[in-house]
């Protein structure tokens, strides 16, 4: 594998621990613990045969190369480099003015990229993105995406069940809930791949904005983020939790925003500096600790928050979440 095209910094053996939020991490430490969870899942979805799916992107799209869409192949290459993937992903092009990228497959996972979004993105703005879906790829985000795929399909035929719609109603908005935070982790991975920060805020300020990126500004962004959260009253508050219902992805001001935390808080410049989980350390992860750490980031999360209605709620939330770290507890108990 060759070096990137300019002095990044590359992260030997590094843990998707490292940039994942607490909240995706306790998930994806649970799911890791249970054995044999991977390979029963894959089984029991063929409807997104990985296969299948790659065979159909080779038919119908462009796979980058050395000699096809030359600079995005360097790009997912850089990307493998510095965050030590062993294998490089495949990266394909797809006709689609819809600005988009994905990570898809199990065993040998691939990258989408429209070409919108080629359109839409400049070079280092680009790289920020084939970083995010390196970092799905590196966490294991597909698994559990397809889980929430599986359920969501499944709650729509059992929509006439009330208490069977309303069991795996639960269980998907717990889903979507975690894969939210999962995009939150891979916009970090993405910027460590990139490692230029301007380059990853303006490309999530461009998801909502477009191209025009002299009539924007990051800094008048980050101010709608603030009003975003602070919100009118309790009715603003109520509205905005209806409006993430349904959703796999946080709002671009919310990802702007919390991504600019991340960098802001040091964690950014510690990982760059060396100081950061290792990919050999990941069996010996504890659950109770990933668990803590969650709970310790949705407190401070609402302690921060100037948003009304997450104070009207935030004892509630606060039990539910003490109620939740018992339950874990017991389960990691039993489990060592």
């Amino acid at each position: 594998m060759t070096t990137p095209d300019r002095n990044r910094v590359q992260l030997p053996g590094i843990s998707s621990r490292a940039y994942e939020h607490p909240a995706d991490r306790s998930a994806l430490v649970a799911m890791r613990s249970l054995s044999g969870f991977d390979a029963v899942l894959k089984r029991t979805s063929g409807l997104f045969s990985e296969r299948r799916l790659r065979l159909m992107f080779l038919a119908s799209a462009v796979r980058t190369t050395d000699t096809q869409f030359r600079a995005l192949y360097d790009m997912g290459r850089d990307s493998a480099y510095i965050l030590d993937l062993h294998r490089i992903p495949e990266i394909y092009v797809q006709q689609d003015p819809k600005a988009y990228a994905m990570a898809i497959g199990f065993d040998e996972p691939f990258i989408i990229v429209s070409t919108g979004l080629l359109d839409l993105m400049d070079s280092e703005e680009l790289r920020f993105v084939v970083g995010h879906e390196t970092s799905h790829i590196l966490s294991g985000h597909a698994v559990y995406g397809t889980m929430l795929a599986i359920l969501t399909r499944l709650a729509t035929r059992v929509a006439w069940i009330p208490l069977g719609y309303i069991g795996l109603r639960i269980i998907v908005a717990a889903l979507e809930e975690w894969q939210r935070k999962a995009e939150m982790s891979a916009d970090r991975g993405g910027l460590l791949a990139g490692q230029d920060p301007d380059a990853a805020l303006r490309a999530l300020m461009k998801l909502a904005g477009g191209s025009r990126l002299h009539e924007m500004n990051i800094e008048a962004f980050l101010d709608q983020a603030r009003e975003y959260d602070t919100a009118g009253d309790v009715r603003d508050g109520l509205l905005k939790v209806l409006n993430m219902l349904g959703t796999t992805h946080p709002f671009a001001v919310t990802r702007v925003a919390e991504l600019d935390r991340w960098r802001r808080d040091g964690e950014y410049d510690r990982v760059l500096a060396g100081d950061y989980p290792r990919r050999e350390d990941d069996a010996n992860a504890r659950l109770t600790d990933e668990i803590k750490a969650a709970a310790n980031s949705y407190r401070e999360s609402w302690a921060q928050s100037q948003d009304p209605f997450i104070g009207v709620l935030r004892d509630v939330a606060e039990g539910a979440v003490n109620a939740g770290e018992r339950i874990f507890n017991r389960f990691a108990r039993r489990e060592n």
